[in-house]
């Protein structure tokens, strides 16, 4: 039978008592591993991007960026989410991003200039949930609100888009205000929470939580 899991491959001895410790059928999924390389991928694109060699840069992270949406598809169609792996794509989605600015500034400084401050005003409101978060738990947010998801896809289209055929106003300014909405929305998210919690899809389903369990305490 074929193993679902790295942890379920047979090991024997020491090694196998050893390796038990720290290996989790929970941790060694196929999403998780995903996100792992987004995480550990991170300080090669790094180089790519400070080195000026776009077109490397330019590949791993387009690969990044299909890593992540399938690491999600690919949790929920075999069932495969977990707190772990959701607080583990937010931390790779973190660096994918920071990286995905760093290029920009890298290799298209010129055509985003005529926009720089509304692109710095975007970048604020990008750390603000972040920050909040750190602040208030102590750990950054893996809220993964429906709207952070389309807000991503877009950041993500604009990007692409960018680096292939060229800058294109119009499609900044969507991307521009549905992100600034998105990250509203979790700053809110994180301020109402009294714990963070993953997966809470948005305000509306927070708030009905919230609600929820007030009433069961009256």
């Amino acid at each position: 039978m074929k193993p679902e899991y790295l942890s379920d491959i047979p090991l024997t001895g020491l090694y196998q008592s050893y390796m038990a410790k720290f290996i989790d059928k929970s941790i060694l999924t196929v999403p998780n591993l995903l996100s792992f390389y987004r995480i550990f991928s991170f300080p090669v694109v790094l180089y790519f991007a400070l080195a000026k060699n776009e077109s490397a840069y330019f590949i791993l992270l387009l690969i990044n960026l299909v890593t992540d949406v399938l690491d999600g598809f690919i949790a929920r169609k075999f069932n495969l989410q977990s707190e772990f792996g959701a607080r583990l794509d937010s931390f790779a989605d973190i660096g994918m991003y920071v990286l995905a600015f760093v290029g920009v500034a890298c290799f298209k400084a010129k055509e985003i200039e005529p926009y720089m401050m509304s692109f710095y005003l975007f970048l604020l409101f990008f750390a603000l949930p972040e920050i909040v978060s750190f602040v208030k738990f102590r750990s950054f947010p893996s809220l993964h609100l429906y709207s952070s998801k389309i807000g991503g896809f877009l950041m993500g289209g604009f990007f692409f888009t960018l680096f292939i055929i060229g800058f294109y106003p119009l499609f900044y300014y969507i991307m521009f205000a549905v992100g600034i909405l998105s990250f509203m929305e979790e700053i809110i998210c994180v301020l109402v929470l009294t714990e963070l919690k993953s997966n809470a899809k948005g305000l509306y389903w927070v708030l009905k939580n919230k609600k929820g369990a007030y009433e069961l305490t009256l």
